[in-house]
Parts: structure tokens; C-alpha cells; sequence
């Protein structure tokens, strides 16, 4: 076969060499055009489907929740597997579908079943939502806060308001997950003395908690021939127009918030996460990417988006981007071969630019011409059989 293989060649010189030619330009085409990431998604197309219920134990959850899912989700088209996991109040299942089955289709699939299962779920339990569009290897980017002078509380507030909206509307980015810091809360702290003075109920202030914060509508008021849009802005964060805030009227005099509660703002508790960066407390982003993106140019436009943000930011707010992110570094090859003395010949040396989790590799190939024999690799020092070697290292 190889025999016919090679006289065929020989004997249509031109077509082997045009072919040749239109497979090379077609290789350069692809590799230029292919997308670049340093961990391949190594799993099967997977959806994630999570639901809360809240107040249920694992136990109810696993019954009344995860098993409905489970069951409508089993009979999907393509799906190889199914797993969950069940915890007080929250239920996880991962829906793994049949590889090719492309990752856009697969959420369809999940989305029409879980329209129908949604019905048959205990009251009180949340609509089953679909996770976001990511893989256990699209870790992109952590991005650390910190600040001298600037409050925990402050930089878990730009974290969650600025840089994340901000982040997530990047092309490719399929989660920011914010970890650390005080989440700013306003809080109402009942006085319960002063609420039997004043013979005011808990349901009251949580019906007067619940509409102070609604715009109301009033309409278009037409005159002289113009139209005015009429409104009531009632909605404020200031503490001290909360506290104004009218819960009932007792013989005609108006009841107010601050009357039977103290208004301020707060850390919410309990406190779920902590974060640092080099020992010092911090807030930390974690930037996941959907499949099939390229990590060289979203990695790129990640950054120059943080570059952006920062002009903006209080002077005393530290941005870390090197924490951890799966970036292009530069790449040294060095190519050459032995000769008969055992002695290696360099035959070039060049740079490019590769894909790494690191700041620097080496490349070393060794070519050989003829048969393979005993010799030293100078640069390393190791005597051994030469036959083709590819040495990496980093540092």
C-alpha cells in the first residue's frame, strides 16, 4: 500500500505538490482563525438546574423538589445522566447530555421540561432556573479589592453595583461571583416598648416597609394645551426619609417609622464569606467564561475593562489582576540537531507568543538525522537515548 502510495506521488508530481500547497495555506488559515484556551472543556454538555425552597429540610427538599426534577428531566432528548444534590433549602440538579449535543440546544431541551414540572412543585417553592452557561474549567480571571482608608462595606458595594454589571456585559462571560466584604443593608430595628405605646403591630411596618419604596403613578394631567405626566417619588435610600415614613394614624396624628424603630445602615448578617489578597482583607471577583470562547481575547478584554474602571475608583482602591488569570506569555524554541561527535548544533532559536498558566516556558527540540544514537543534551546535562525529544520547563 505505501509502495503505491509513493509511486503515485512520483508520477503526479504537480497534482502532490498543488495539493500540497492548498493544504498548507488551508492549515495557516485555520490555525490563525482557531480560538486559543488553556484548559479544554473536558466534560459533557451539562445544564445545571437549581431551585429554592425555602424552610425544608434535605430531607423534603430531596422528596418534594429534586425528585419531580429528576423524574421530568430523566426522559430528555440526549440526556446520558442525571445528578443532584439536595441541601436545607436549596436543591442542585445537573442535567448531562450526550457529547456534540450542542450546549444552546441542550438548555432548550431543559427549559420546555422544566416548564411543565414547575406546576406539580409544593407552594412556596421557587421557579427551577437554569444555571449559568459555564464549565468546571472556565475559571477566567480573580480579581482582588482592597484599600487603606476605603471600608469593607464600600468596596463589596462597588464590587456588586459597578464592576460586575460591568464585567458581565462582556461578551463571553458567563458569571461574576463577588466573595468577601460587608453587604451594605438597611436596617429597621423594631423597639418594642415604643410599638405597644403606640399600639403598632408587626405586620404594619412591614406593610408600611413594603410600600415606601413604590413610585406611584397619577397619571397625565392635560392644561393649557400641554400634557403632564404626574408622579409620587417616594423612593429613597436616604436613612432619614425612610424614618419619615408613615406606618398608621392614631386619633389623626401620623405614626412614623422612626417613632417605633431605629433606621440605619448596616452590615447584613449573618456573614457568609471572607476574602484577602497577600493577608490583607479584601473582595474578591470570580470571572467564569461560557464554552467555546477564546480565553486570549477575553482574557484581553477583561483586562483592559478593569484598566477602565480603576481611573474611576477611589485613589486608595487596589485593583489585583494577577492573582490568578489564564493569560499569553512567551514562549522560547529552540531547534537543532546532533551531530556524529554527540554534540548538539543550534540550528535557530525564535519566540511566540502560547498559551500558558505561568509567566514563562522553554521549548527545546532536538532534531535527528539518520539513526538514533547515545549522546548528551548539553543544555541539561542528561545523558540518554536521542530519538525526538521535546523538553518543557517553566518557571
Amino acid at each position: 500500500m505505501l509502495n503505491k502510495i509513493i509511486r503515485y506521488s512520483l508520477n503526479n508530481r504537480l497534482l502532490i505538490l498543488v495539493a500540497s500547497v492548498l493544504l498548507l495555506f488551508a492549515g495557516l488559515y485555520t490555525s490563525m482563525k482557531m480560538d486559543v484556551d488553556v484548559f479544554p472543556d473536558l466534560n459533557a454538555p451539562t445544564v445545571v438546574v437549581m431551585t429554592e425552597a425555602p424552610g425544608m429540610a434535605p430531607e423534603e427538599v430531596e422528596r418534594l423538589v429534586t425528585f419531580p426534577v429528576e423524574t421530568a428531566l430523566n426522559g430528555a432528548t440526549d440526556v446520558r445522566r442525571v445528578r443532584s444534590s439536595s441541601t436545607t433549602g436549596f436543591s442542585v440538579v445537573w442535567v448531562e447530555f450526550d457529547w456534540g449535543t450542542d450546549i444552546y440546544r441542550a438548555r432548550q431541551i431543559t427549559s420546555e421540561k422544566l416548564a411543565v414540572v414547575g406546576e406539580s412543585l409544593p407552594e412556596g417553592v421557587g421557579t427551577p432556573t437554569l444555571g449559568p452557561q459555564s464549565s468546571i474549567l472556565g475559571e477566567m480571571m480573580i480579581i482582588g479589592l482592597t484599600s487603606d482608608s476605603t471600608s469593607l462595606r464600600d468596596l463589596r458595594t462597588l464590587a456588586d453595583w459597578t464592576i460586575r454589571p460591568r464585567l458581565l456585559s462582556i461578551g463571553g462571560v458567563a458569571q461574576v461571583t463577588v466573595i468577601g466584604g460587608e453587604m451594605k443593608e438597611y436596617q429597621i430595628l423594631l423597639d418594642l416598648p415604643r410599638m405597644k405605646q403606640y399600639g403598632v403591630t408587626l405586620d404594619e411596618v412591614l406593610n408600611a416597609a413594603r410600600e415606601m419604596n413604590r413610585n406611584a403613578n397619577g397619571g397625565i394631567l392635560y392644561e393649557y394645551g400641554n400634557e403632564y405626566i404626574v408622579r409620587g417619588a417616594v423612593a429613597t435610600t436616604d436613612v432619614d426619609a425612610i424614618a419619615k415614613a408613615v406606618v398608621k394614624r392614631v386619633d389623626g396624628v401620623p405614626v412614623l417609622m422612626g417613632d417605633v424603630a431605629e433606621v440605619k445602615i448596616g452590615d447584613k448578617a449573618p456573614k457568609l464569606g471572607t476574602a484577602s489578597v497577600r493577608a490583607n482583607p479584601a473582595v474578591l471577583l470570580t470571572v467564569t467564561k461560557q464554552p467555546n470562547t477564546s480565553t486570549l481575547d477575553l482574557t484581553e478584554k477583561l483586562l483592559s475593562s478593569m484598566d477602565e474602571l480603576q481611573k474611576n475608583m477611589p485613589a486608595d482602591v487596589t485593583v489585583s489582576t494577577d492573582i490568578f488569570h489564564k493569560q499569553c506569555t512567551k514562549v522560547l524554541i529552540r531547534r537543532g540537531y546532533i551531530r556524529s561527535d554527540r554534540s548538539v548544533f543550534l540550528l535557530d532559536e525564535c519566540a511566540y507568543d502560547a498559551h500558558f498558566v505561568g509567566r514563562f516556558a522553554v521549548v527545546f527540540t532536538v532534531l535527528y538525522i539518520g539513526a538514533p544514537f547515545y549522546g548528551v543534551d548539553h543544555q541539561y546535562d542528561e545523558p540518554r537515548w536521542y530519538g525526538h525529544s521535546h523538553r518543557i520547563f517553566g518557571r
